[in-house]
């Protein structure tokens, strides 16, 4: 008869392991403001993470973004959030500082590679910050998710893995271009230019325009000089920003056979991470050697 008990206490437990096992099975909220992040996300948390993206449009200027309710619940409700940092999306620290949430964590790109305000916030593109991100990812979700942990540093391996074809042609563009000059109208792509081995013009009439100031007569002069005079091989431009400033460079650079190439400060609609670098990074080896010939 001592079963019966044991039957009843079963019966009462058993709807509390499987609200357990509902918790267990429940998929972690991550939000990125940028939606190169949110990729590095799916790829690091594959099924078990459902991940929102904020700036995910790329006919969007992300530097006109502004907030909504929808932002700050998604912010609110998220386990694990992504930002830029480096005062690209300043609204992400106001929203956070909103948040009561106590057991959040906050994955900053520029305090991961030693970057503050004032320097180039486009972060992305130097090579050492998605492998950053990724890890500090991938350790914070075996953390909270240890029995997933070994999927999330398999996907860790799998994305630093898929990133050497991307750094050995970085490393071949450098080794046979280093040191060509070229010229952008923002410093997007700069620390991808740098790492190239490239020599950028007229940097400062890029930080001019990216703080949406004017540029002196002198920078405009040194600028349409480096296109007409031959000096820069390729023009980079934030092909999200195109005022009538940025059309009359294009323009200029066309008559005198300058090679445009356009970047964007959002993942493309279709791509990866990976095929969203890697068909810049063809671009960029065709155009130098088209000009370097």
């Amino acid at each position: 008869m001592r079963s019966v008990p044991l039957l009843a206490a079963l019966l009462v437990a058993a709807p509390l392991l499987a609200g357990n096992a509902a918790r267990t099975d429940e998929k972690i909220n991550i939000v990125a403001a940028e939606n190169f992040y949110g990729d590095l996300a799916r790829q690091i948390g594959g099924g078990h993470v459902e991940v929102t993206s904020i700036l995910s449009n790329p006919d969007d200027d992300p530097h006109l973004f502004e907030t909504s309710p929808s932002t700050a619940r998604n912010i609110a409700d998220a386990k694990v959030i992504i930002y830029n940092g480096a005062d690209y999306d300043p609204w992400m620290d106001k929203l956070l500082s909103a948040s009561t949430k106590p057991d959040h964590t906050t994955i900053v790109a520029a305090d991961l590679i030693g970057k503050k305000s004032g320097d180039n916030p486009h972060l992305w593109y130097n090579p050492a910050t998605l492998p950053a991100v990724a890890k500090a990812l991938a350790d914070d979700l075996s953390r909270r998710d240890p029995a997933n942990s070994a999927h999330y540093q398999a996907n860790l391996k799998s994305f630093q893995m898929s990133l050497q074809a991307i750094d050995k042609e970085i490393t071949d563009v450098k080794k046979t271009y280093a040191g060509i000059e070229v010229t952008a109208t923002e410093p997007v792509f700069g620390y991808m230019a740098e790492a190239l081995g490239l020599k950028m013009l007229n940097y400062d009439f890029q930080v001019t325009v990216m703080n949406n100031a004017e540029p002196s007569p002198t920078q405009v002069t040194a600028f349409e000089n480096s296109l007409k005079d031959g000096s820069a091989k390729i023009l980079f431009y934030n092909s999200q920003v195109t005022d009538e400033a940025t059309a009359r460079l294009l323009e200029i650079a066309k008559q005198n056979k300058v090679t445009v190439i356009g970047v964007t400060e959002t993942e493309p609609a279709g791509k990866t991470i990976q095929t969203w670098f890697g068909g810049q990074l063809d671009e960029v080896q065709k155009a130098l050697a088209a000009r370097t010939q």
